[in-house]
């Protein structure tokens, strides 16, 4: 079914960011995540400030765009125009096959860090994120 496409976009949308769907303790504008990060899936740069600082260092760039695009194509508004489960798998198979190297996480001691993540307009991450539930990078009064 393209309900189910729109979930699985959602899910991947939620993998490459490292953030909940809904998160009403995220700054305004970023509280919903297909909203917010929805217009930074189409543009590398962009698309880089909003992935998961967790993970840096361990994808390759041209395999996170190619998820960002199956993204994409599963979020879309319209059910008729998402792709099938068959065609997403496709893609999936293709990004796996994918050998780019990736890129040295630039951070110290090989813990990624929110800090190297350059401000790109409405695609900028918090500082302070929350991720999955936890409390991971917020301060405590």
């Amino acid at each position: 079914m393209n309900s189910d496409v729109y979930g699985f976009g959602v899910v991947l949308l939620e993998m490459l960011t490292g953030l909940r769907t809904l998160d009403m303790n995220r700054p305004k504008g970023q509280q919903n995540l297909v909203e917010w990060a929805k217009p930074c899936l189409s543009n590398k740069k962009k698309l880089k400030t909003i992935m998961d600082p967790r993970i840096d260092g361990q994808y390759s760039l041209k395999a996170a765009y190619e998820l960002a695009q199956l993204t994409l194509k599963c979020i879309v508004l319209d059910p008729k125009a998402r792709p099938c489960m068959n065609e997403a798998v496709e893609v999936l198979q293709k990004v796996e096959g994918i050998k780019e190297k990736p890129k040295e996480n630039r951070t110290n001691n090989g813990r990624a860090s929110l800090g190297h993540h350059k401000q790109l307009g409405s695609c900028h991450r918090s500082a302070y994120p929350l991720h999955h539930g936890t409390k991971m990078g917020v301060r405590s009064r």
